[in-house]
């Protein structure tokens, strides 16, 4: 893990934390004797390695598990746990402030708890990571090693000076925070996933440093939290593979939230001058500076391939793009595969999951499932929501396809209005002349859990025309994906058909 020196980062070693580390990295563990080989050995034990391991050996194959610092990887332990629990913190104070909004009374007095944020996000992280525990990989018959994998031949590897053989093998060794060339950034001190969830004091001032979701979700939670939050993004809006209105839906909120926004701007020099950072930011000719006292960097990840010594395994890798896969994850060794962050470039926990999945099928049991078929939803989880499955309208243009797209705006969703949540919308992209949905994106309060239904109709086959005929709940938000079924099936009446239904109705 990288360590950045800021005053306000220290592990607290209370009763949760040593009971997640009880179960990620026992103090006391010994690494197994190796078998003679293994039908499988799993490189990495966040979300990929995990599930690959568990699947394995649920089948019958003698499986090895490598993991150089925690069970879990980044999403148990630095990523969608701990970032999830604080962002529900956030959202209630945010909640508290606009009480009025619901016709209630504001709290005379609300003070936040820092302290008591992080003491949640860390009984919930220990809890979650029961579920990835040694205990449970040991049960399911895995053998489990803790140290730095290093292959010494396309068959073989050594990890804590034990040679482990194997029929295949599965490379899930994650992606870490790509530190940005600023310079005085490390020398000050800075932020990343890697340790902003170490954070014991709620820093006064912060900076954000990139616009992607992890800098778009921690910005608004330390925001709420009280925290004089600005963010510094060099393009001219948040989230730039998102589509533009769904942006600038986010930009407005970030507004309201009061956090400074600089779009088409960059931080070009940190120094730190009596106990203060002080970051010089240029935006076209104007150049300004601001004093915080912590900077959080999120300007993409990196794959963890170094150290690997992939060229004795034959392996072809790339320092940005990570391992290179074809469309079976296999890699150009084929006994060795890879899945996850390593190599993949939607870098997501389910993704990871899904393509362990495939992993295993494919270098276990002669199957030919490709990557290419997966269709895969994402969300950024800030207030409100954007998430998207799909093509978005450009992707098609440019693959030569004719889009028709259907967009409701959530203040015509009862339900979204009598919850207060009317800012965003659902926008299905269908190819045109048919009901073949190629993609959506939803901007709501709770997109993450709407996606899934579209996300299902896709890989179904189902059209717009059979969700017209699904009755959802009412009052629910995800009625609005009705009303886009809905607005689809009226165009199906054409001016000659509505004529022969006026002739059918006057006989």
């Amino acid at each position: 893990m990288l360590q950045h020196n800021t005053s306000l980062v220290s592990v607290p070693q209370d009763a949760h934390e040593r009971e997640r580390l009880e179960n990620l990295h026992p103090s006391e563990w010994r690494n197994p004797q190796p078998a003679d080989r293994y039908n499988l050995v799993v490189i990495g034990a966040g979300p990929a390695g995990l599930v690959a391991a568990h699947a394995a050996a649920a089948r019958g194959a003698k499986v090895a598990l490598i993991e150089r610092e925690l069970l879990g990887g980044d999403c148990m332990n630095i990523g969608c746990v701990p970032s999830k629990a604080i962002l529900r913190t956030s959202r209630l104070y945010a909640e508290m402030r606009n009480a009025e909004h619901y016709g209630a009374q504001i709290p005379a007095d609300i003070r936040v708890d820092f302290a008591a944020v992080m003491q949640r996000m860390r009984r919930i992280r220990a809890r979650i990571s029961r579920v990835a525990s040694i205990d449970r990989l040991s049960a399911a018959g895995v053998d489990v090693f803790f140290g730095e994998a290093r292959f010494t031949a396309t068959d073989a590897l050594t990890v804590d000076g034990a040679r482990l053989r194997f029929r295949k093998a599965m490379i899930a060794t994650g992606a870490r925070p790509d530190t940005p060339s600023i310079p005085g950034l490390v020398e000050a001190g800075f932020l990343t996933n890697e340790n902003v969830f170490d954070l014991t004091e709620l820093p006064r001032r912060l900076l954000v440093i990139g616009g992607g979701p992890l800098g778009c979700e921690l910005a608004q939670a330390f925001c709420r939290f009280g925290a004089q939050t600005t963010i510094a993004q060099d393009m001219p809006l948040f989230l730039v593979g998102e589509e533009r209105d769904a942006a600038q839906i986010l930009s407005d909120a970030f507004a309201r939230d009061g956090i400074e926004v600089r779009l088409n701007t960059e931080a070009v020099r940190v120094r730190v001058e009596d106990g203060q950072k002080l970051v010089d930011l240029v935006s076209d000719d104007y150049k300004s500076t601001v004093a915080v006292d912590a900077i959080l960097a999120g300007t993409g990840r990196l794959p963890n391939v170094e150290g690997l010594n992939l060229e004795a395994a034959g392996v072809d890798c790339d320092a940005t793009t990570g391992v290179r896969v074809n469309d079976f994850l296999q890699t150009s060794n084929p006994r060795i595969y890879a899945a996850g962050d390593a190599c993949l470039e939607h870098k997501f926990a389910h993704t990871a999951v899904a393509s362990a999945r495939i992993v295993v099928q494919n270098a276990l049991f002669l199957g030919r499932q490709r990557l290419s078929a997966l269709t895969i939803p994402w969300c950024t989880y800030t207030d409100p929501e954007i998430a998207h499955v799909g093509l978005y309208v450009r992707q098609a243009r440019e693959r030569d396809i004719p889009v028709k797209t259907f967009t409701i705006p959530m203040h015509d969703v009862d339900r979204a209005i009598a919850d207060g949540e009317e800012v965003g919308f659902v926008k299905i992209h269908v190819k045109e002349r048919t009901d073949r949905i190629l993609g959506a994106t939803v901007v709501a309060s709770h997109a993450g859990e709407m996606i899934n239904e579209i996300t299902l109709a896709m890989v179904a086959g189902i059209g717009l025309r059979t969700l017209a005929r699904v009755i959802p709940a009412y009052p629910t938000q995800a009625e609005a994906i009705k009303k886009a079924a809905d607005a689809y099936s009226r165009t199906r009446l054409t001016p000659a058909i509505q004529s022969l239904l006026r002739r059918w109705l006057k006989w």
